[in-house]
């Protein structure tokens, strides 16, 4: 089991209840940072005395305040962990429930596991904590395990997502496909475009481009 533990959540109630759920599992060394900042650095602080922790619990969304911040978000947040820590687990713990998002963390950060925040949270957050702890599996609560794999046959890469942000700005695809190729990248022909946006036409069941860039958004891809 875990023996020191941080948690990155700015909502109070939110923190007690985790706090509580690994005190029941015996973990009694923990702290907790209402920003991601501090969470940041308390992590590098323990590395540098040799002191590192074993688990992050990160929220994914924290409110804005009067705070400037360098790390706004808590994708941002395990994605740095991960690369200043390699060995850590990472548990996020969010309301989040947009498909593309959490896999972007899985093939991003290399997250252990995804806790949807709700109505059986606490009960996940303690599978999460077991599994991640005693193994190298991962844990995914239910409802977004199931939507991730009606997803698996269809992989939104990074050219389809620069396609769909030019798209929502306003672009027309012959000056997408220019910018493309002054950038040097590839495939940058008419016809791969047509296919790119046909295919995710067809995915999303857009009706059209407006249609699809509003799906896009709705989902949280752009």
């Amino acid at each position: 089991m875990f023996k020191k533990v941080i948690i990155a959540e700015d909502l109070e109630d939110i923190n007690l209840g985790i706090e509580q759920t690994l005190k029941n599992l015996d973990i009694v060394n923990f702290q907790h940072a209402k920003y991601c900042d501090d969470a940041f650095l308390k992590i590098r602080k323990a590395i540098l005395d040799n002191e590192p922790y074993d688990l992050l619990i990160s929220d994914l969304s924290f409110k804005k305040d009067h705070r400037d911040l360098q790390i706004t978000c808590g994708d941002e947040l395990v994605e740095k962990v991960r690369e200043l820590q390699p060995d850590i687990k990472i548990i996020a713990y969010s309301v989040e429930d947009k498909s593309h998002r959490i896999k972007s963390l899985f093939d991003n950060a290399d997250i252990d596991g995804f806790v949807l925040k709700g109505r059986n949270s606490i009960e996940d957050l303690k599978k999460a904590i077991h599994i991640t702890s005693t193994s190298d599996q991962k844990f995914i609560s239910y409802e977004v395990a199931t939507a991730l794999q009606e997803k698996s046959n269809f992989e939104i890469d990074d050219l389809d997502i620069q396609i769909l942000k030019h798209l929502s700005s306003g672009t027309a695809q012959d000056e997408i496909i220019q910018i493309f190729k002054d950038l040097g990248i590839k495939p940058n022909s008419k016809s791969a475009m047509e296919k790119r946006l046909s295919k995710l036409k067809d995915f999303f069941k857009a009706n059209n481009t407006v249609h699809l860039v509003s799906i896009a958004k709705d989902m949280g891809i752009i």
